[in-house]
């Protein structure tokens, strides 16, 4: 990388031998883009520090990023491509030579003998913006392929599609700079102290310096470490979001707080929203939010105090059949209050991994194309087969199945060939028996990824050895639209490639043209220029400019700065220039309790750990401090069980079953238990959560419901065994 550079350090410190050396990369785990400093001794790092001023984080990290050191501490690291020609065969070691030779003859005959629908790619918000540019080059442009679709539909897509319904594009208003500038900050369905705690750190310290001025509101049904450190928790019932939003909405009318001046020069269907809002029962609102009367004449307190408000939320919000409801009913708020693309206030979706902005840009979802295009518009098909030399027509009109769809059309059969890439969907997919199916039922799966541990890798036909955090160079987006360049300072072990390389030397293996980068500048420098004129317009972001500190989109030339907000002039992406109301439905969840299964379930992460564990669980100090998979039950429904703080359970739902340590929290509403997702068979069997939650998803953003389920819940005998995933 040209941009801070490698400084190579002598023992006296000054700069001769290859002994020591620095270097600058995003860290690989949640969406806030903290940019870490590396201190490396013959291809070693001795040690991770925050990056001194350096935007996002300016100069704060989290524990896990402190850790990351341990990530390189992978006995079953993935050094060498390795293939099996027959499911009968084990693994054995290959060349690179003969694994793309391999993997690019078999792609050509499931294309040849079964078409282009019978060809999948699975990828993720980790992997960077080159390598998610190259394979959606490869799979919808030159494949022919649409059936493309990452775990970013598990995380972000009711948040896609709750931006694209009101705003006409993906993509927030807002920058982290509005944290400093807030007083009010209503945080829904995000743990931000466990899951963002660089973000949540400045939301206390605005708090701090705020005083009374400044209130946070946490709207959760578990009393989490977010909400213990706000200043009122509103205990929302599973599914009842949308009712306590839109009660939250109509006390904003009825209390004559509505902005009308910019409600009519900015947004269209308000009439009918107000309409809407006026028919609704506040007393009907208030029962099915959950929340006690006092509560919610405490919120409305808060929100008509407020100035500045900035709602923040994630999971909790997107993780359902009605996440594109919940979010467009956030929105709605701010475009009442007149609230968007001011400082210090706005909606806010926080982002789950690291670079799950920078894939949705460059159109790696099954429905999307480059630069915020979709597949279905005839003249976006077109702008992209003329940028790739491509025929006419090349590019399919069909959008491409999604993830739950995705997999359930493996397990019926209908795919050749599936490519797996930076994920590991054993582990997280909803209802995950039906993953290890479709896996089973493929006769060709490619597992790209940096180590054999992970559950899905049991399943893979050809094992591709990707390198990781530090030992490539690349690009990543965060959720403020902050576009940050991460430098190479690591050599890979054995025969590890960067992503891209993998995807494009399959291409050239192919024969397909537009797959000869030299380098993931090259990468960068095709992608950038799709963009322009495009919302997320990232053309002016050369690679100098990258190397030299990051930027925010949208940036249009080489000299523009990169907007901080969106939508500052009131002027929105919309074919009328306007902001749109949406009204929500109001149904709960699709599989509510009943006398089988009496409890709900819903989940979420712990501080400790990161997705499934591939990484974080190599960490000695993290998994001392959550080493088991664990319930958290209300005392009273524990003790109505038998079950006394530590005792192993049994969680048993409609789909399947998982064992976890039972912990007593009065945290929690009566008839709720929360659990963690991290754990999968490779700390034992029978503990993976999501072969209990619900496949059912949003119609909207296809996101599926993995925030709530029916289940019921008895002491269990014994411990899960413990055994290796592969």
């Amino acid at each position: 990388m040209a941009s801070r550079g490698l400084t190579v350090l002598g023992p006296t410190g000054r700069a001769r031998g290859p002994a020591t050396a620095t270097g600058r990369a995003v860290c690989p785990y949640c969406g806030v883009g903290c940019v870490l400093d590396a201190t490396v001794t013959d291809n070693r790092v001795e040690r991770i520090a925050a990056a001194p001023g350096a935007r996002p984080n300016l100069g704060m990290m989290c524990p896990k990023g402190a850790l990351l050191s341990r990530v390189f501490d992978d006995s079953d690291r993935l050094t060498r491509p390795m293939l099996r020609k027959h499911k009968d065969e084990p693994l054995r070691p290959a060349s690179w030579d003969e694994v793309v030779g391999f993997v690019a003859r078999r792609l050509g005959e499931v294309r040849a003998t079964r078409g282009a629908d019978a060809l999948a790619w699975y990828g993720s918000g980790q992997l960077d913006t080159e390598a998610s540019y190259v394979f959606t080059k490869l799979f919808k442009g030159y494949l022919g392929s649409n059936h493309t679709d990452t775990n970013s539909r598990l995380c972000m897509s009711s948040a896609v599609a709750g931006y694209v319904k009101a705003f006409g594009s993906d993509g927030p208003p807002t920058c982290y700079d509005d944290l400093d500038e807030a007083d009010t900050f209503l945080i829904v369905g995000a743990n931000m102290a466990v899951n963002h705690p660089v973000l949540f750190n400045r939301v206390m310290r605005r708090k701090t310096d705020g005083g009374d001025r400044v209130e946070v509101v946490v709207v959760d049904p578990r009393r989490s470490k977010t909400a213990e450190r706000g200043d009122l928790h509103v205990p929302v019932a599973p599914g009842g979001d949308v009712a306590l939003l839109q009660w939250i909405a109509r006390r904003l009318l009825d209390d004559g707080q509505v902005d009308e001046s910019y409600i009519a020069e900015h947004t269209t269907g308000w009439a009918e929203h107000r309409a809407y809002l006026e028919s609704l029962d506040p007393a009907d609102l208030a029962r099915r939010s959950g929340v006690s009367d006092e509560t919610l004449e405490a919120l409305a307190a808060t929100v008509r105090r407020g100035r500045r408000l900035l709602s923040l939320y994630c999971m909790g919000a997107n993780q359902s059949t009605r996440g594109t409801d919940k979010n467009t009913a956030i929105i709605n708020l701010h475009l009442m209050l007149g609230q968007v693309g001011r400082p210090g206030c706005g909606p806010f979706s926080l982002t789950g991994q690291p670079n799950a902005m920078g894939g949705r840009e460059v159109g790696y979802l099954g429905h999307q194309l480059p630069g915020y295009r979709l597949v279905a518009d005839a003249k976006h098909r077109a702008a992209i087969e003329r940028a790739w030399d491509l025929l006419p027509g090349a590019i399919d009109k069909k959008p491409g199945r999604t993830a739950v769809p995705m997999f359930e059309a493996a397990a019926r059969g209908e795919y050749g060939a599936v490519w797996i890439a930076c994920t590991n969907p054993v582990v997280s997919m909803p209802d995950a028996s039906t993953t290890r199916r479709a896996l089973e039922a493929t006769p060709l799966v490619i597992v790209q990824d940096i180590t054999r541990r992970s559950e899905t890798a049991a399943y893979a036909d050809v094992l591709l050895p990707a390198c990781q955090w530090g030992e490539k160079s690349g690009t990543m987006t965060n959720s403020e639209r902050l576009v940050v360049r991460s430098e190479k300072f690591l050599d890979a072990p054995g025969a590890a490639k960067p992503d891209w390389w993998i995807a494009a030397r399959v291409g050239r293996a192919m024969g397909f043209d537009g797959f000869g980068f030299a380098d993931a500048e090259e990468v960068w420098d095709e992608y950038r220029k799709l963009t322009a004129g495009r919302p997320c317009d990232v053309s002016g972001m050369t690679n100098r400019r990258l190397d030299k500190a990051p930027l925010r989109w949208p940036c249009r030339s080489t000299r523009h700065p990169g907007d901080a907000r969106r939508y500052a002039d009131g002027k929105f992406a919309t074919p009328d220039g306007r902001a749109r109301f949406h009204t929500g439905d109001l149904a709960g969840p699709v599989e509510p309790p009943d006398a089988d299964y009496p409890l709900w379930l819903t989940t979420g992460r712990v501080a400790a750990h990161w997705h499934t564990r591939t990484k974080s669980g190599l960490s000695p100090e993290l998994s001392r401090q959550e080493p088991d998979p664990f319930v958290e039950v209300h005392p009273d429904d524990a003790a109505a069980l038998g079950l006394g703080e530590g005792d192993w359970c049994e969680l048993v739902g409609r789909r399947g079953r998982a064992r976890a340590k039972a912990r007593l929290a009065a945290t929690l509403r009566p008839g709720v238990v929360f659990a963690t997702f991290h754990f999968g068979p490779s700390y034992g069997k029978g503990v993976n959560l999501n072969d209990l939650t619900n496949p059912a998803f949003d119609p909207a953003s296809k996101q599926p419901e993995l925030k709530a389920c029916a289940v019921r819940l008895a002491p269990s005998s014994a411990p899960p065994r413990r055994e290796a995933a592969a």
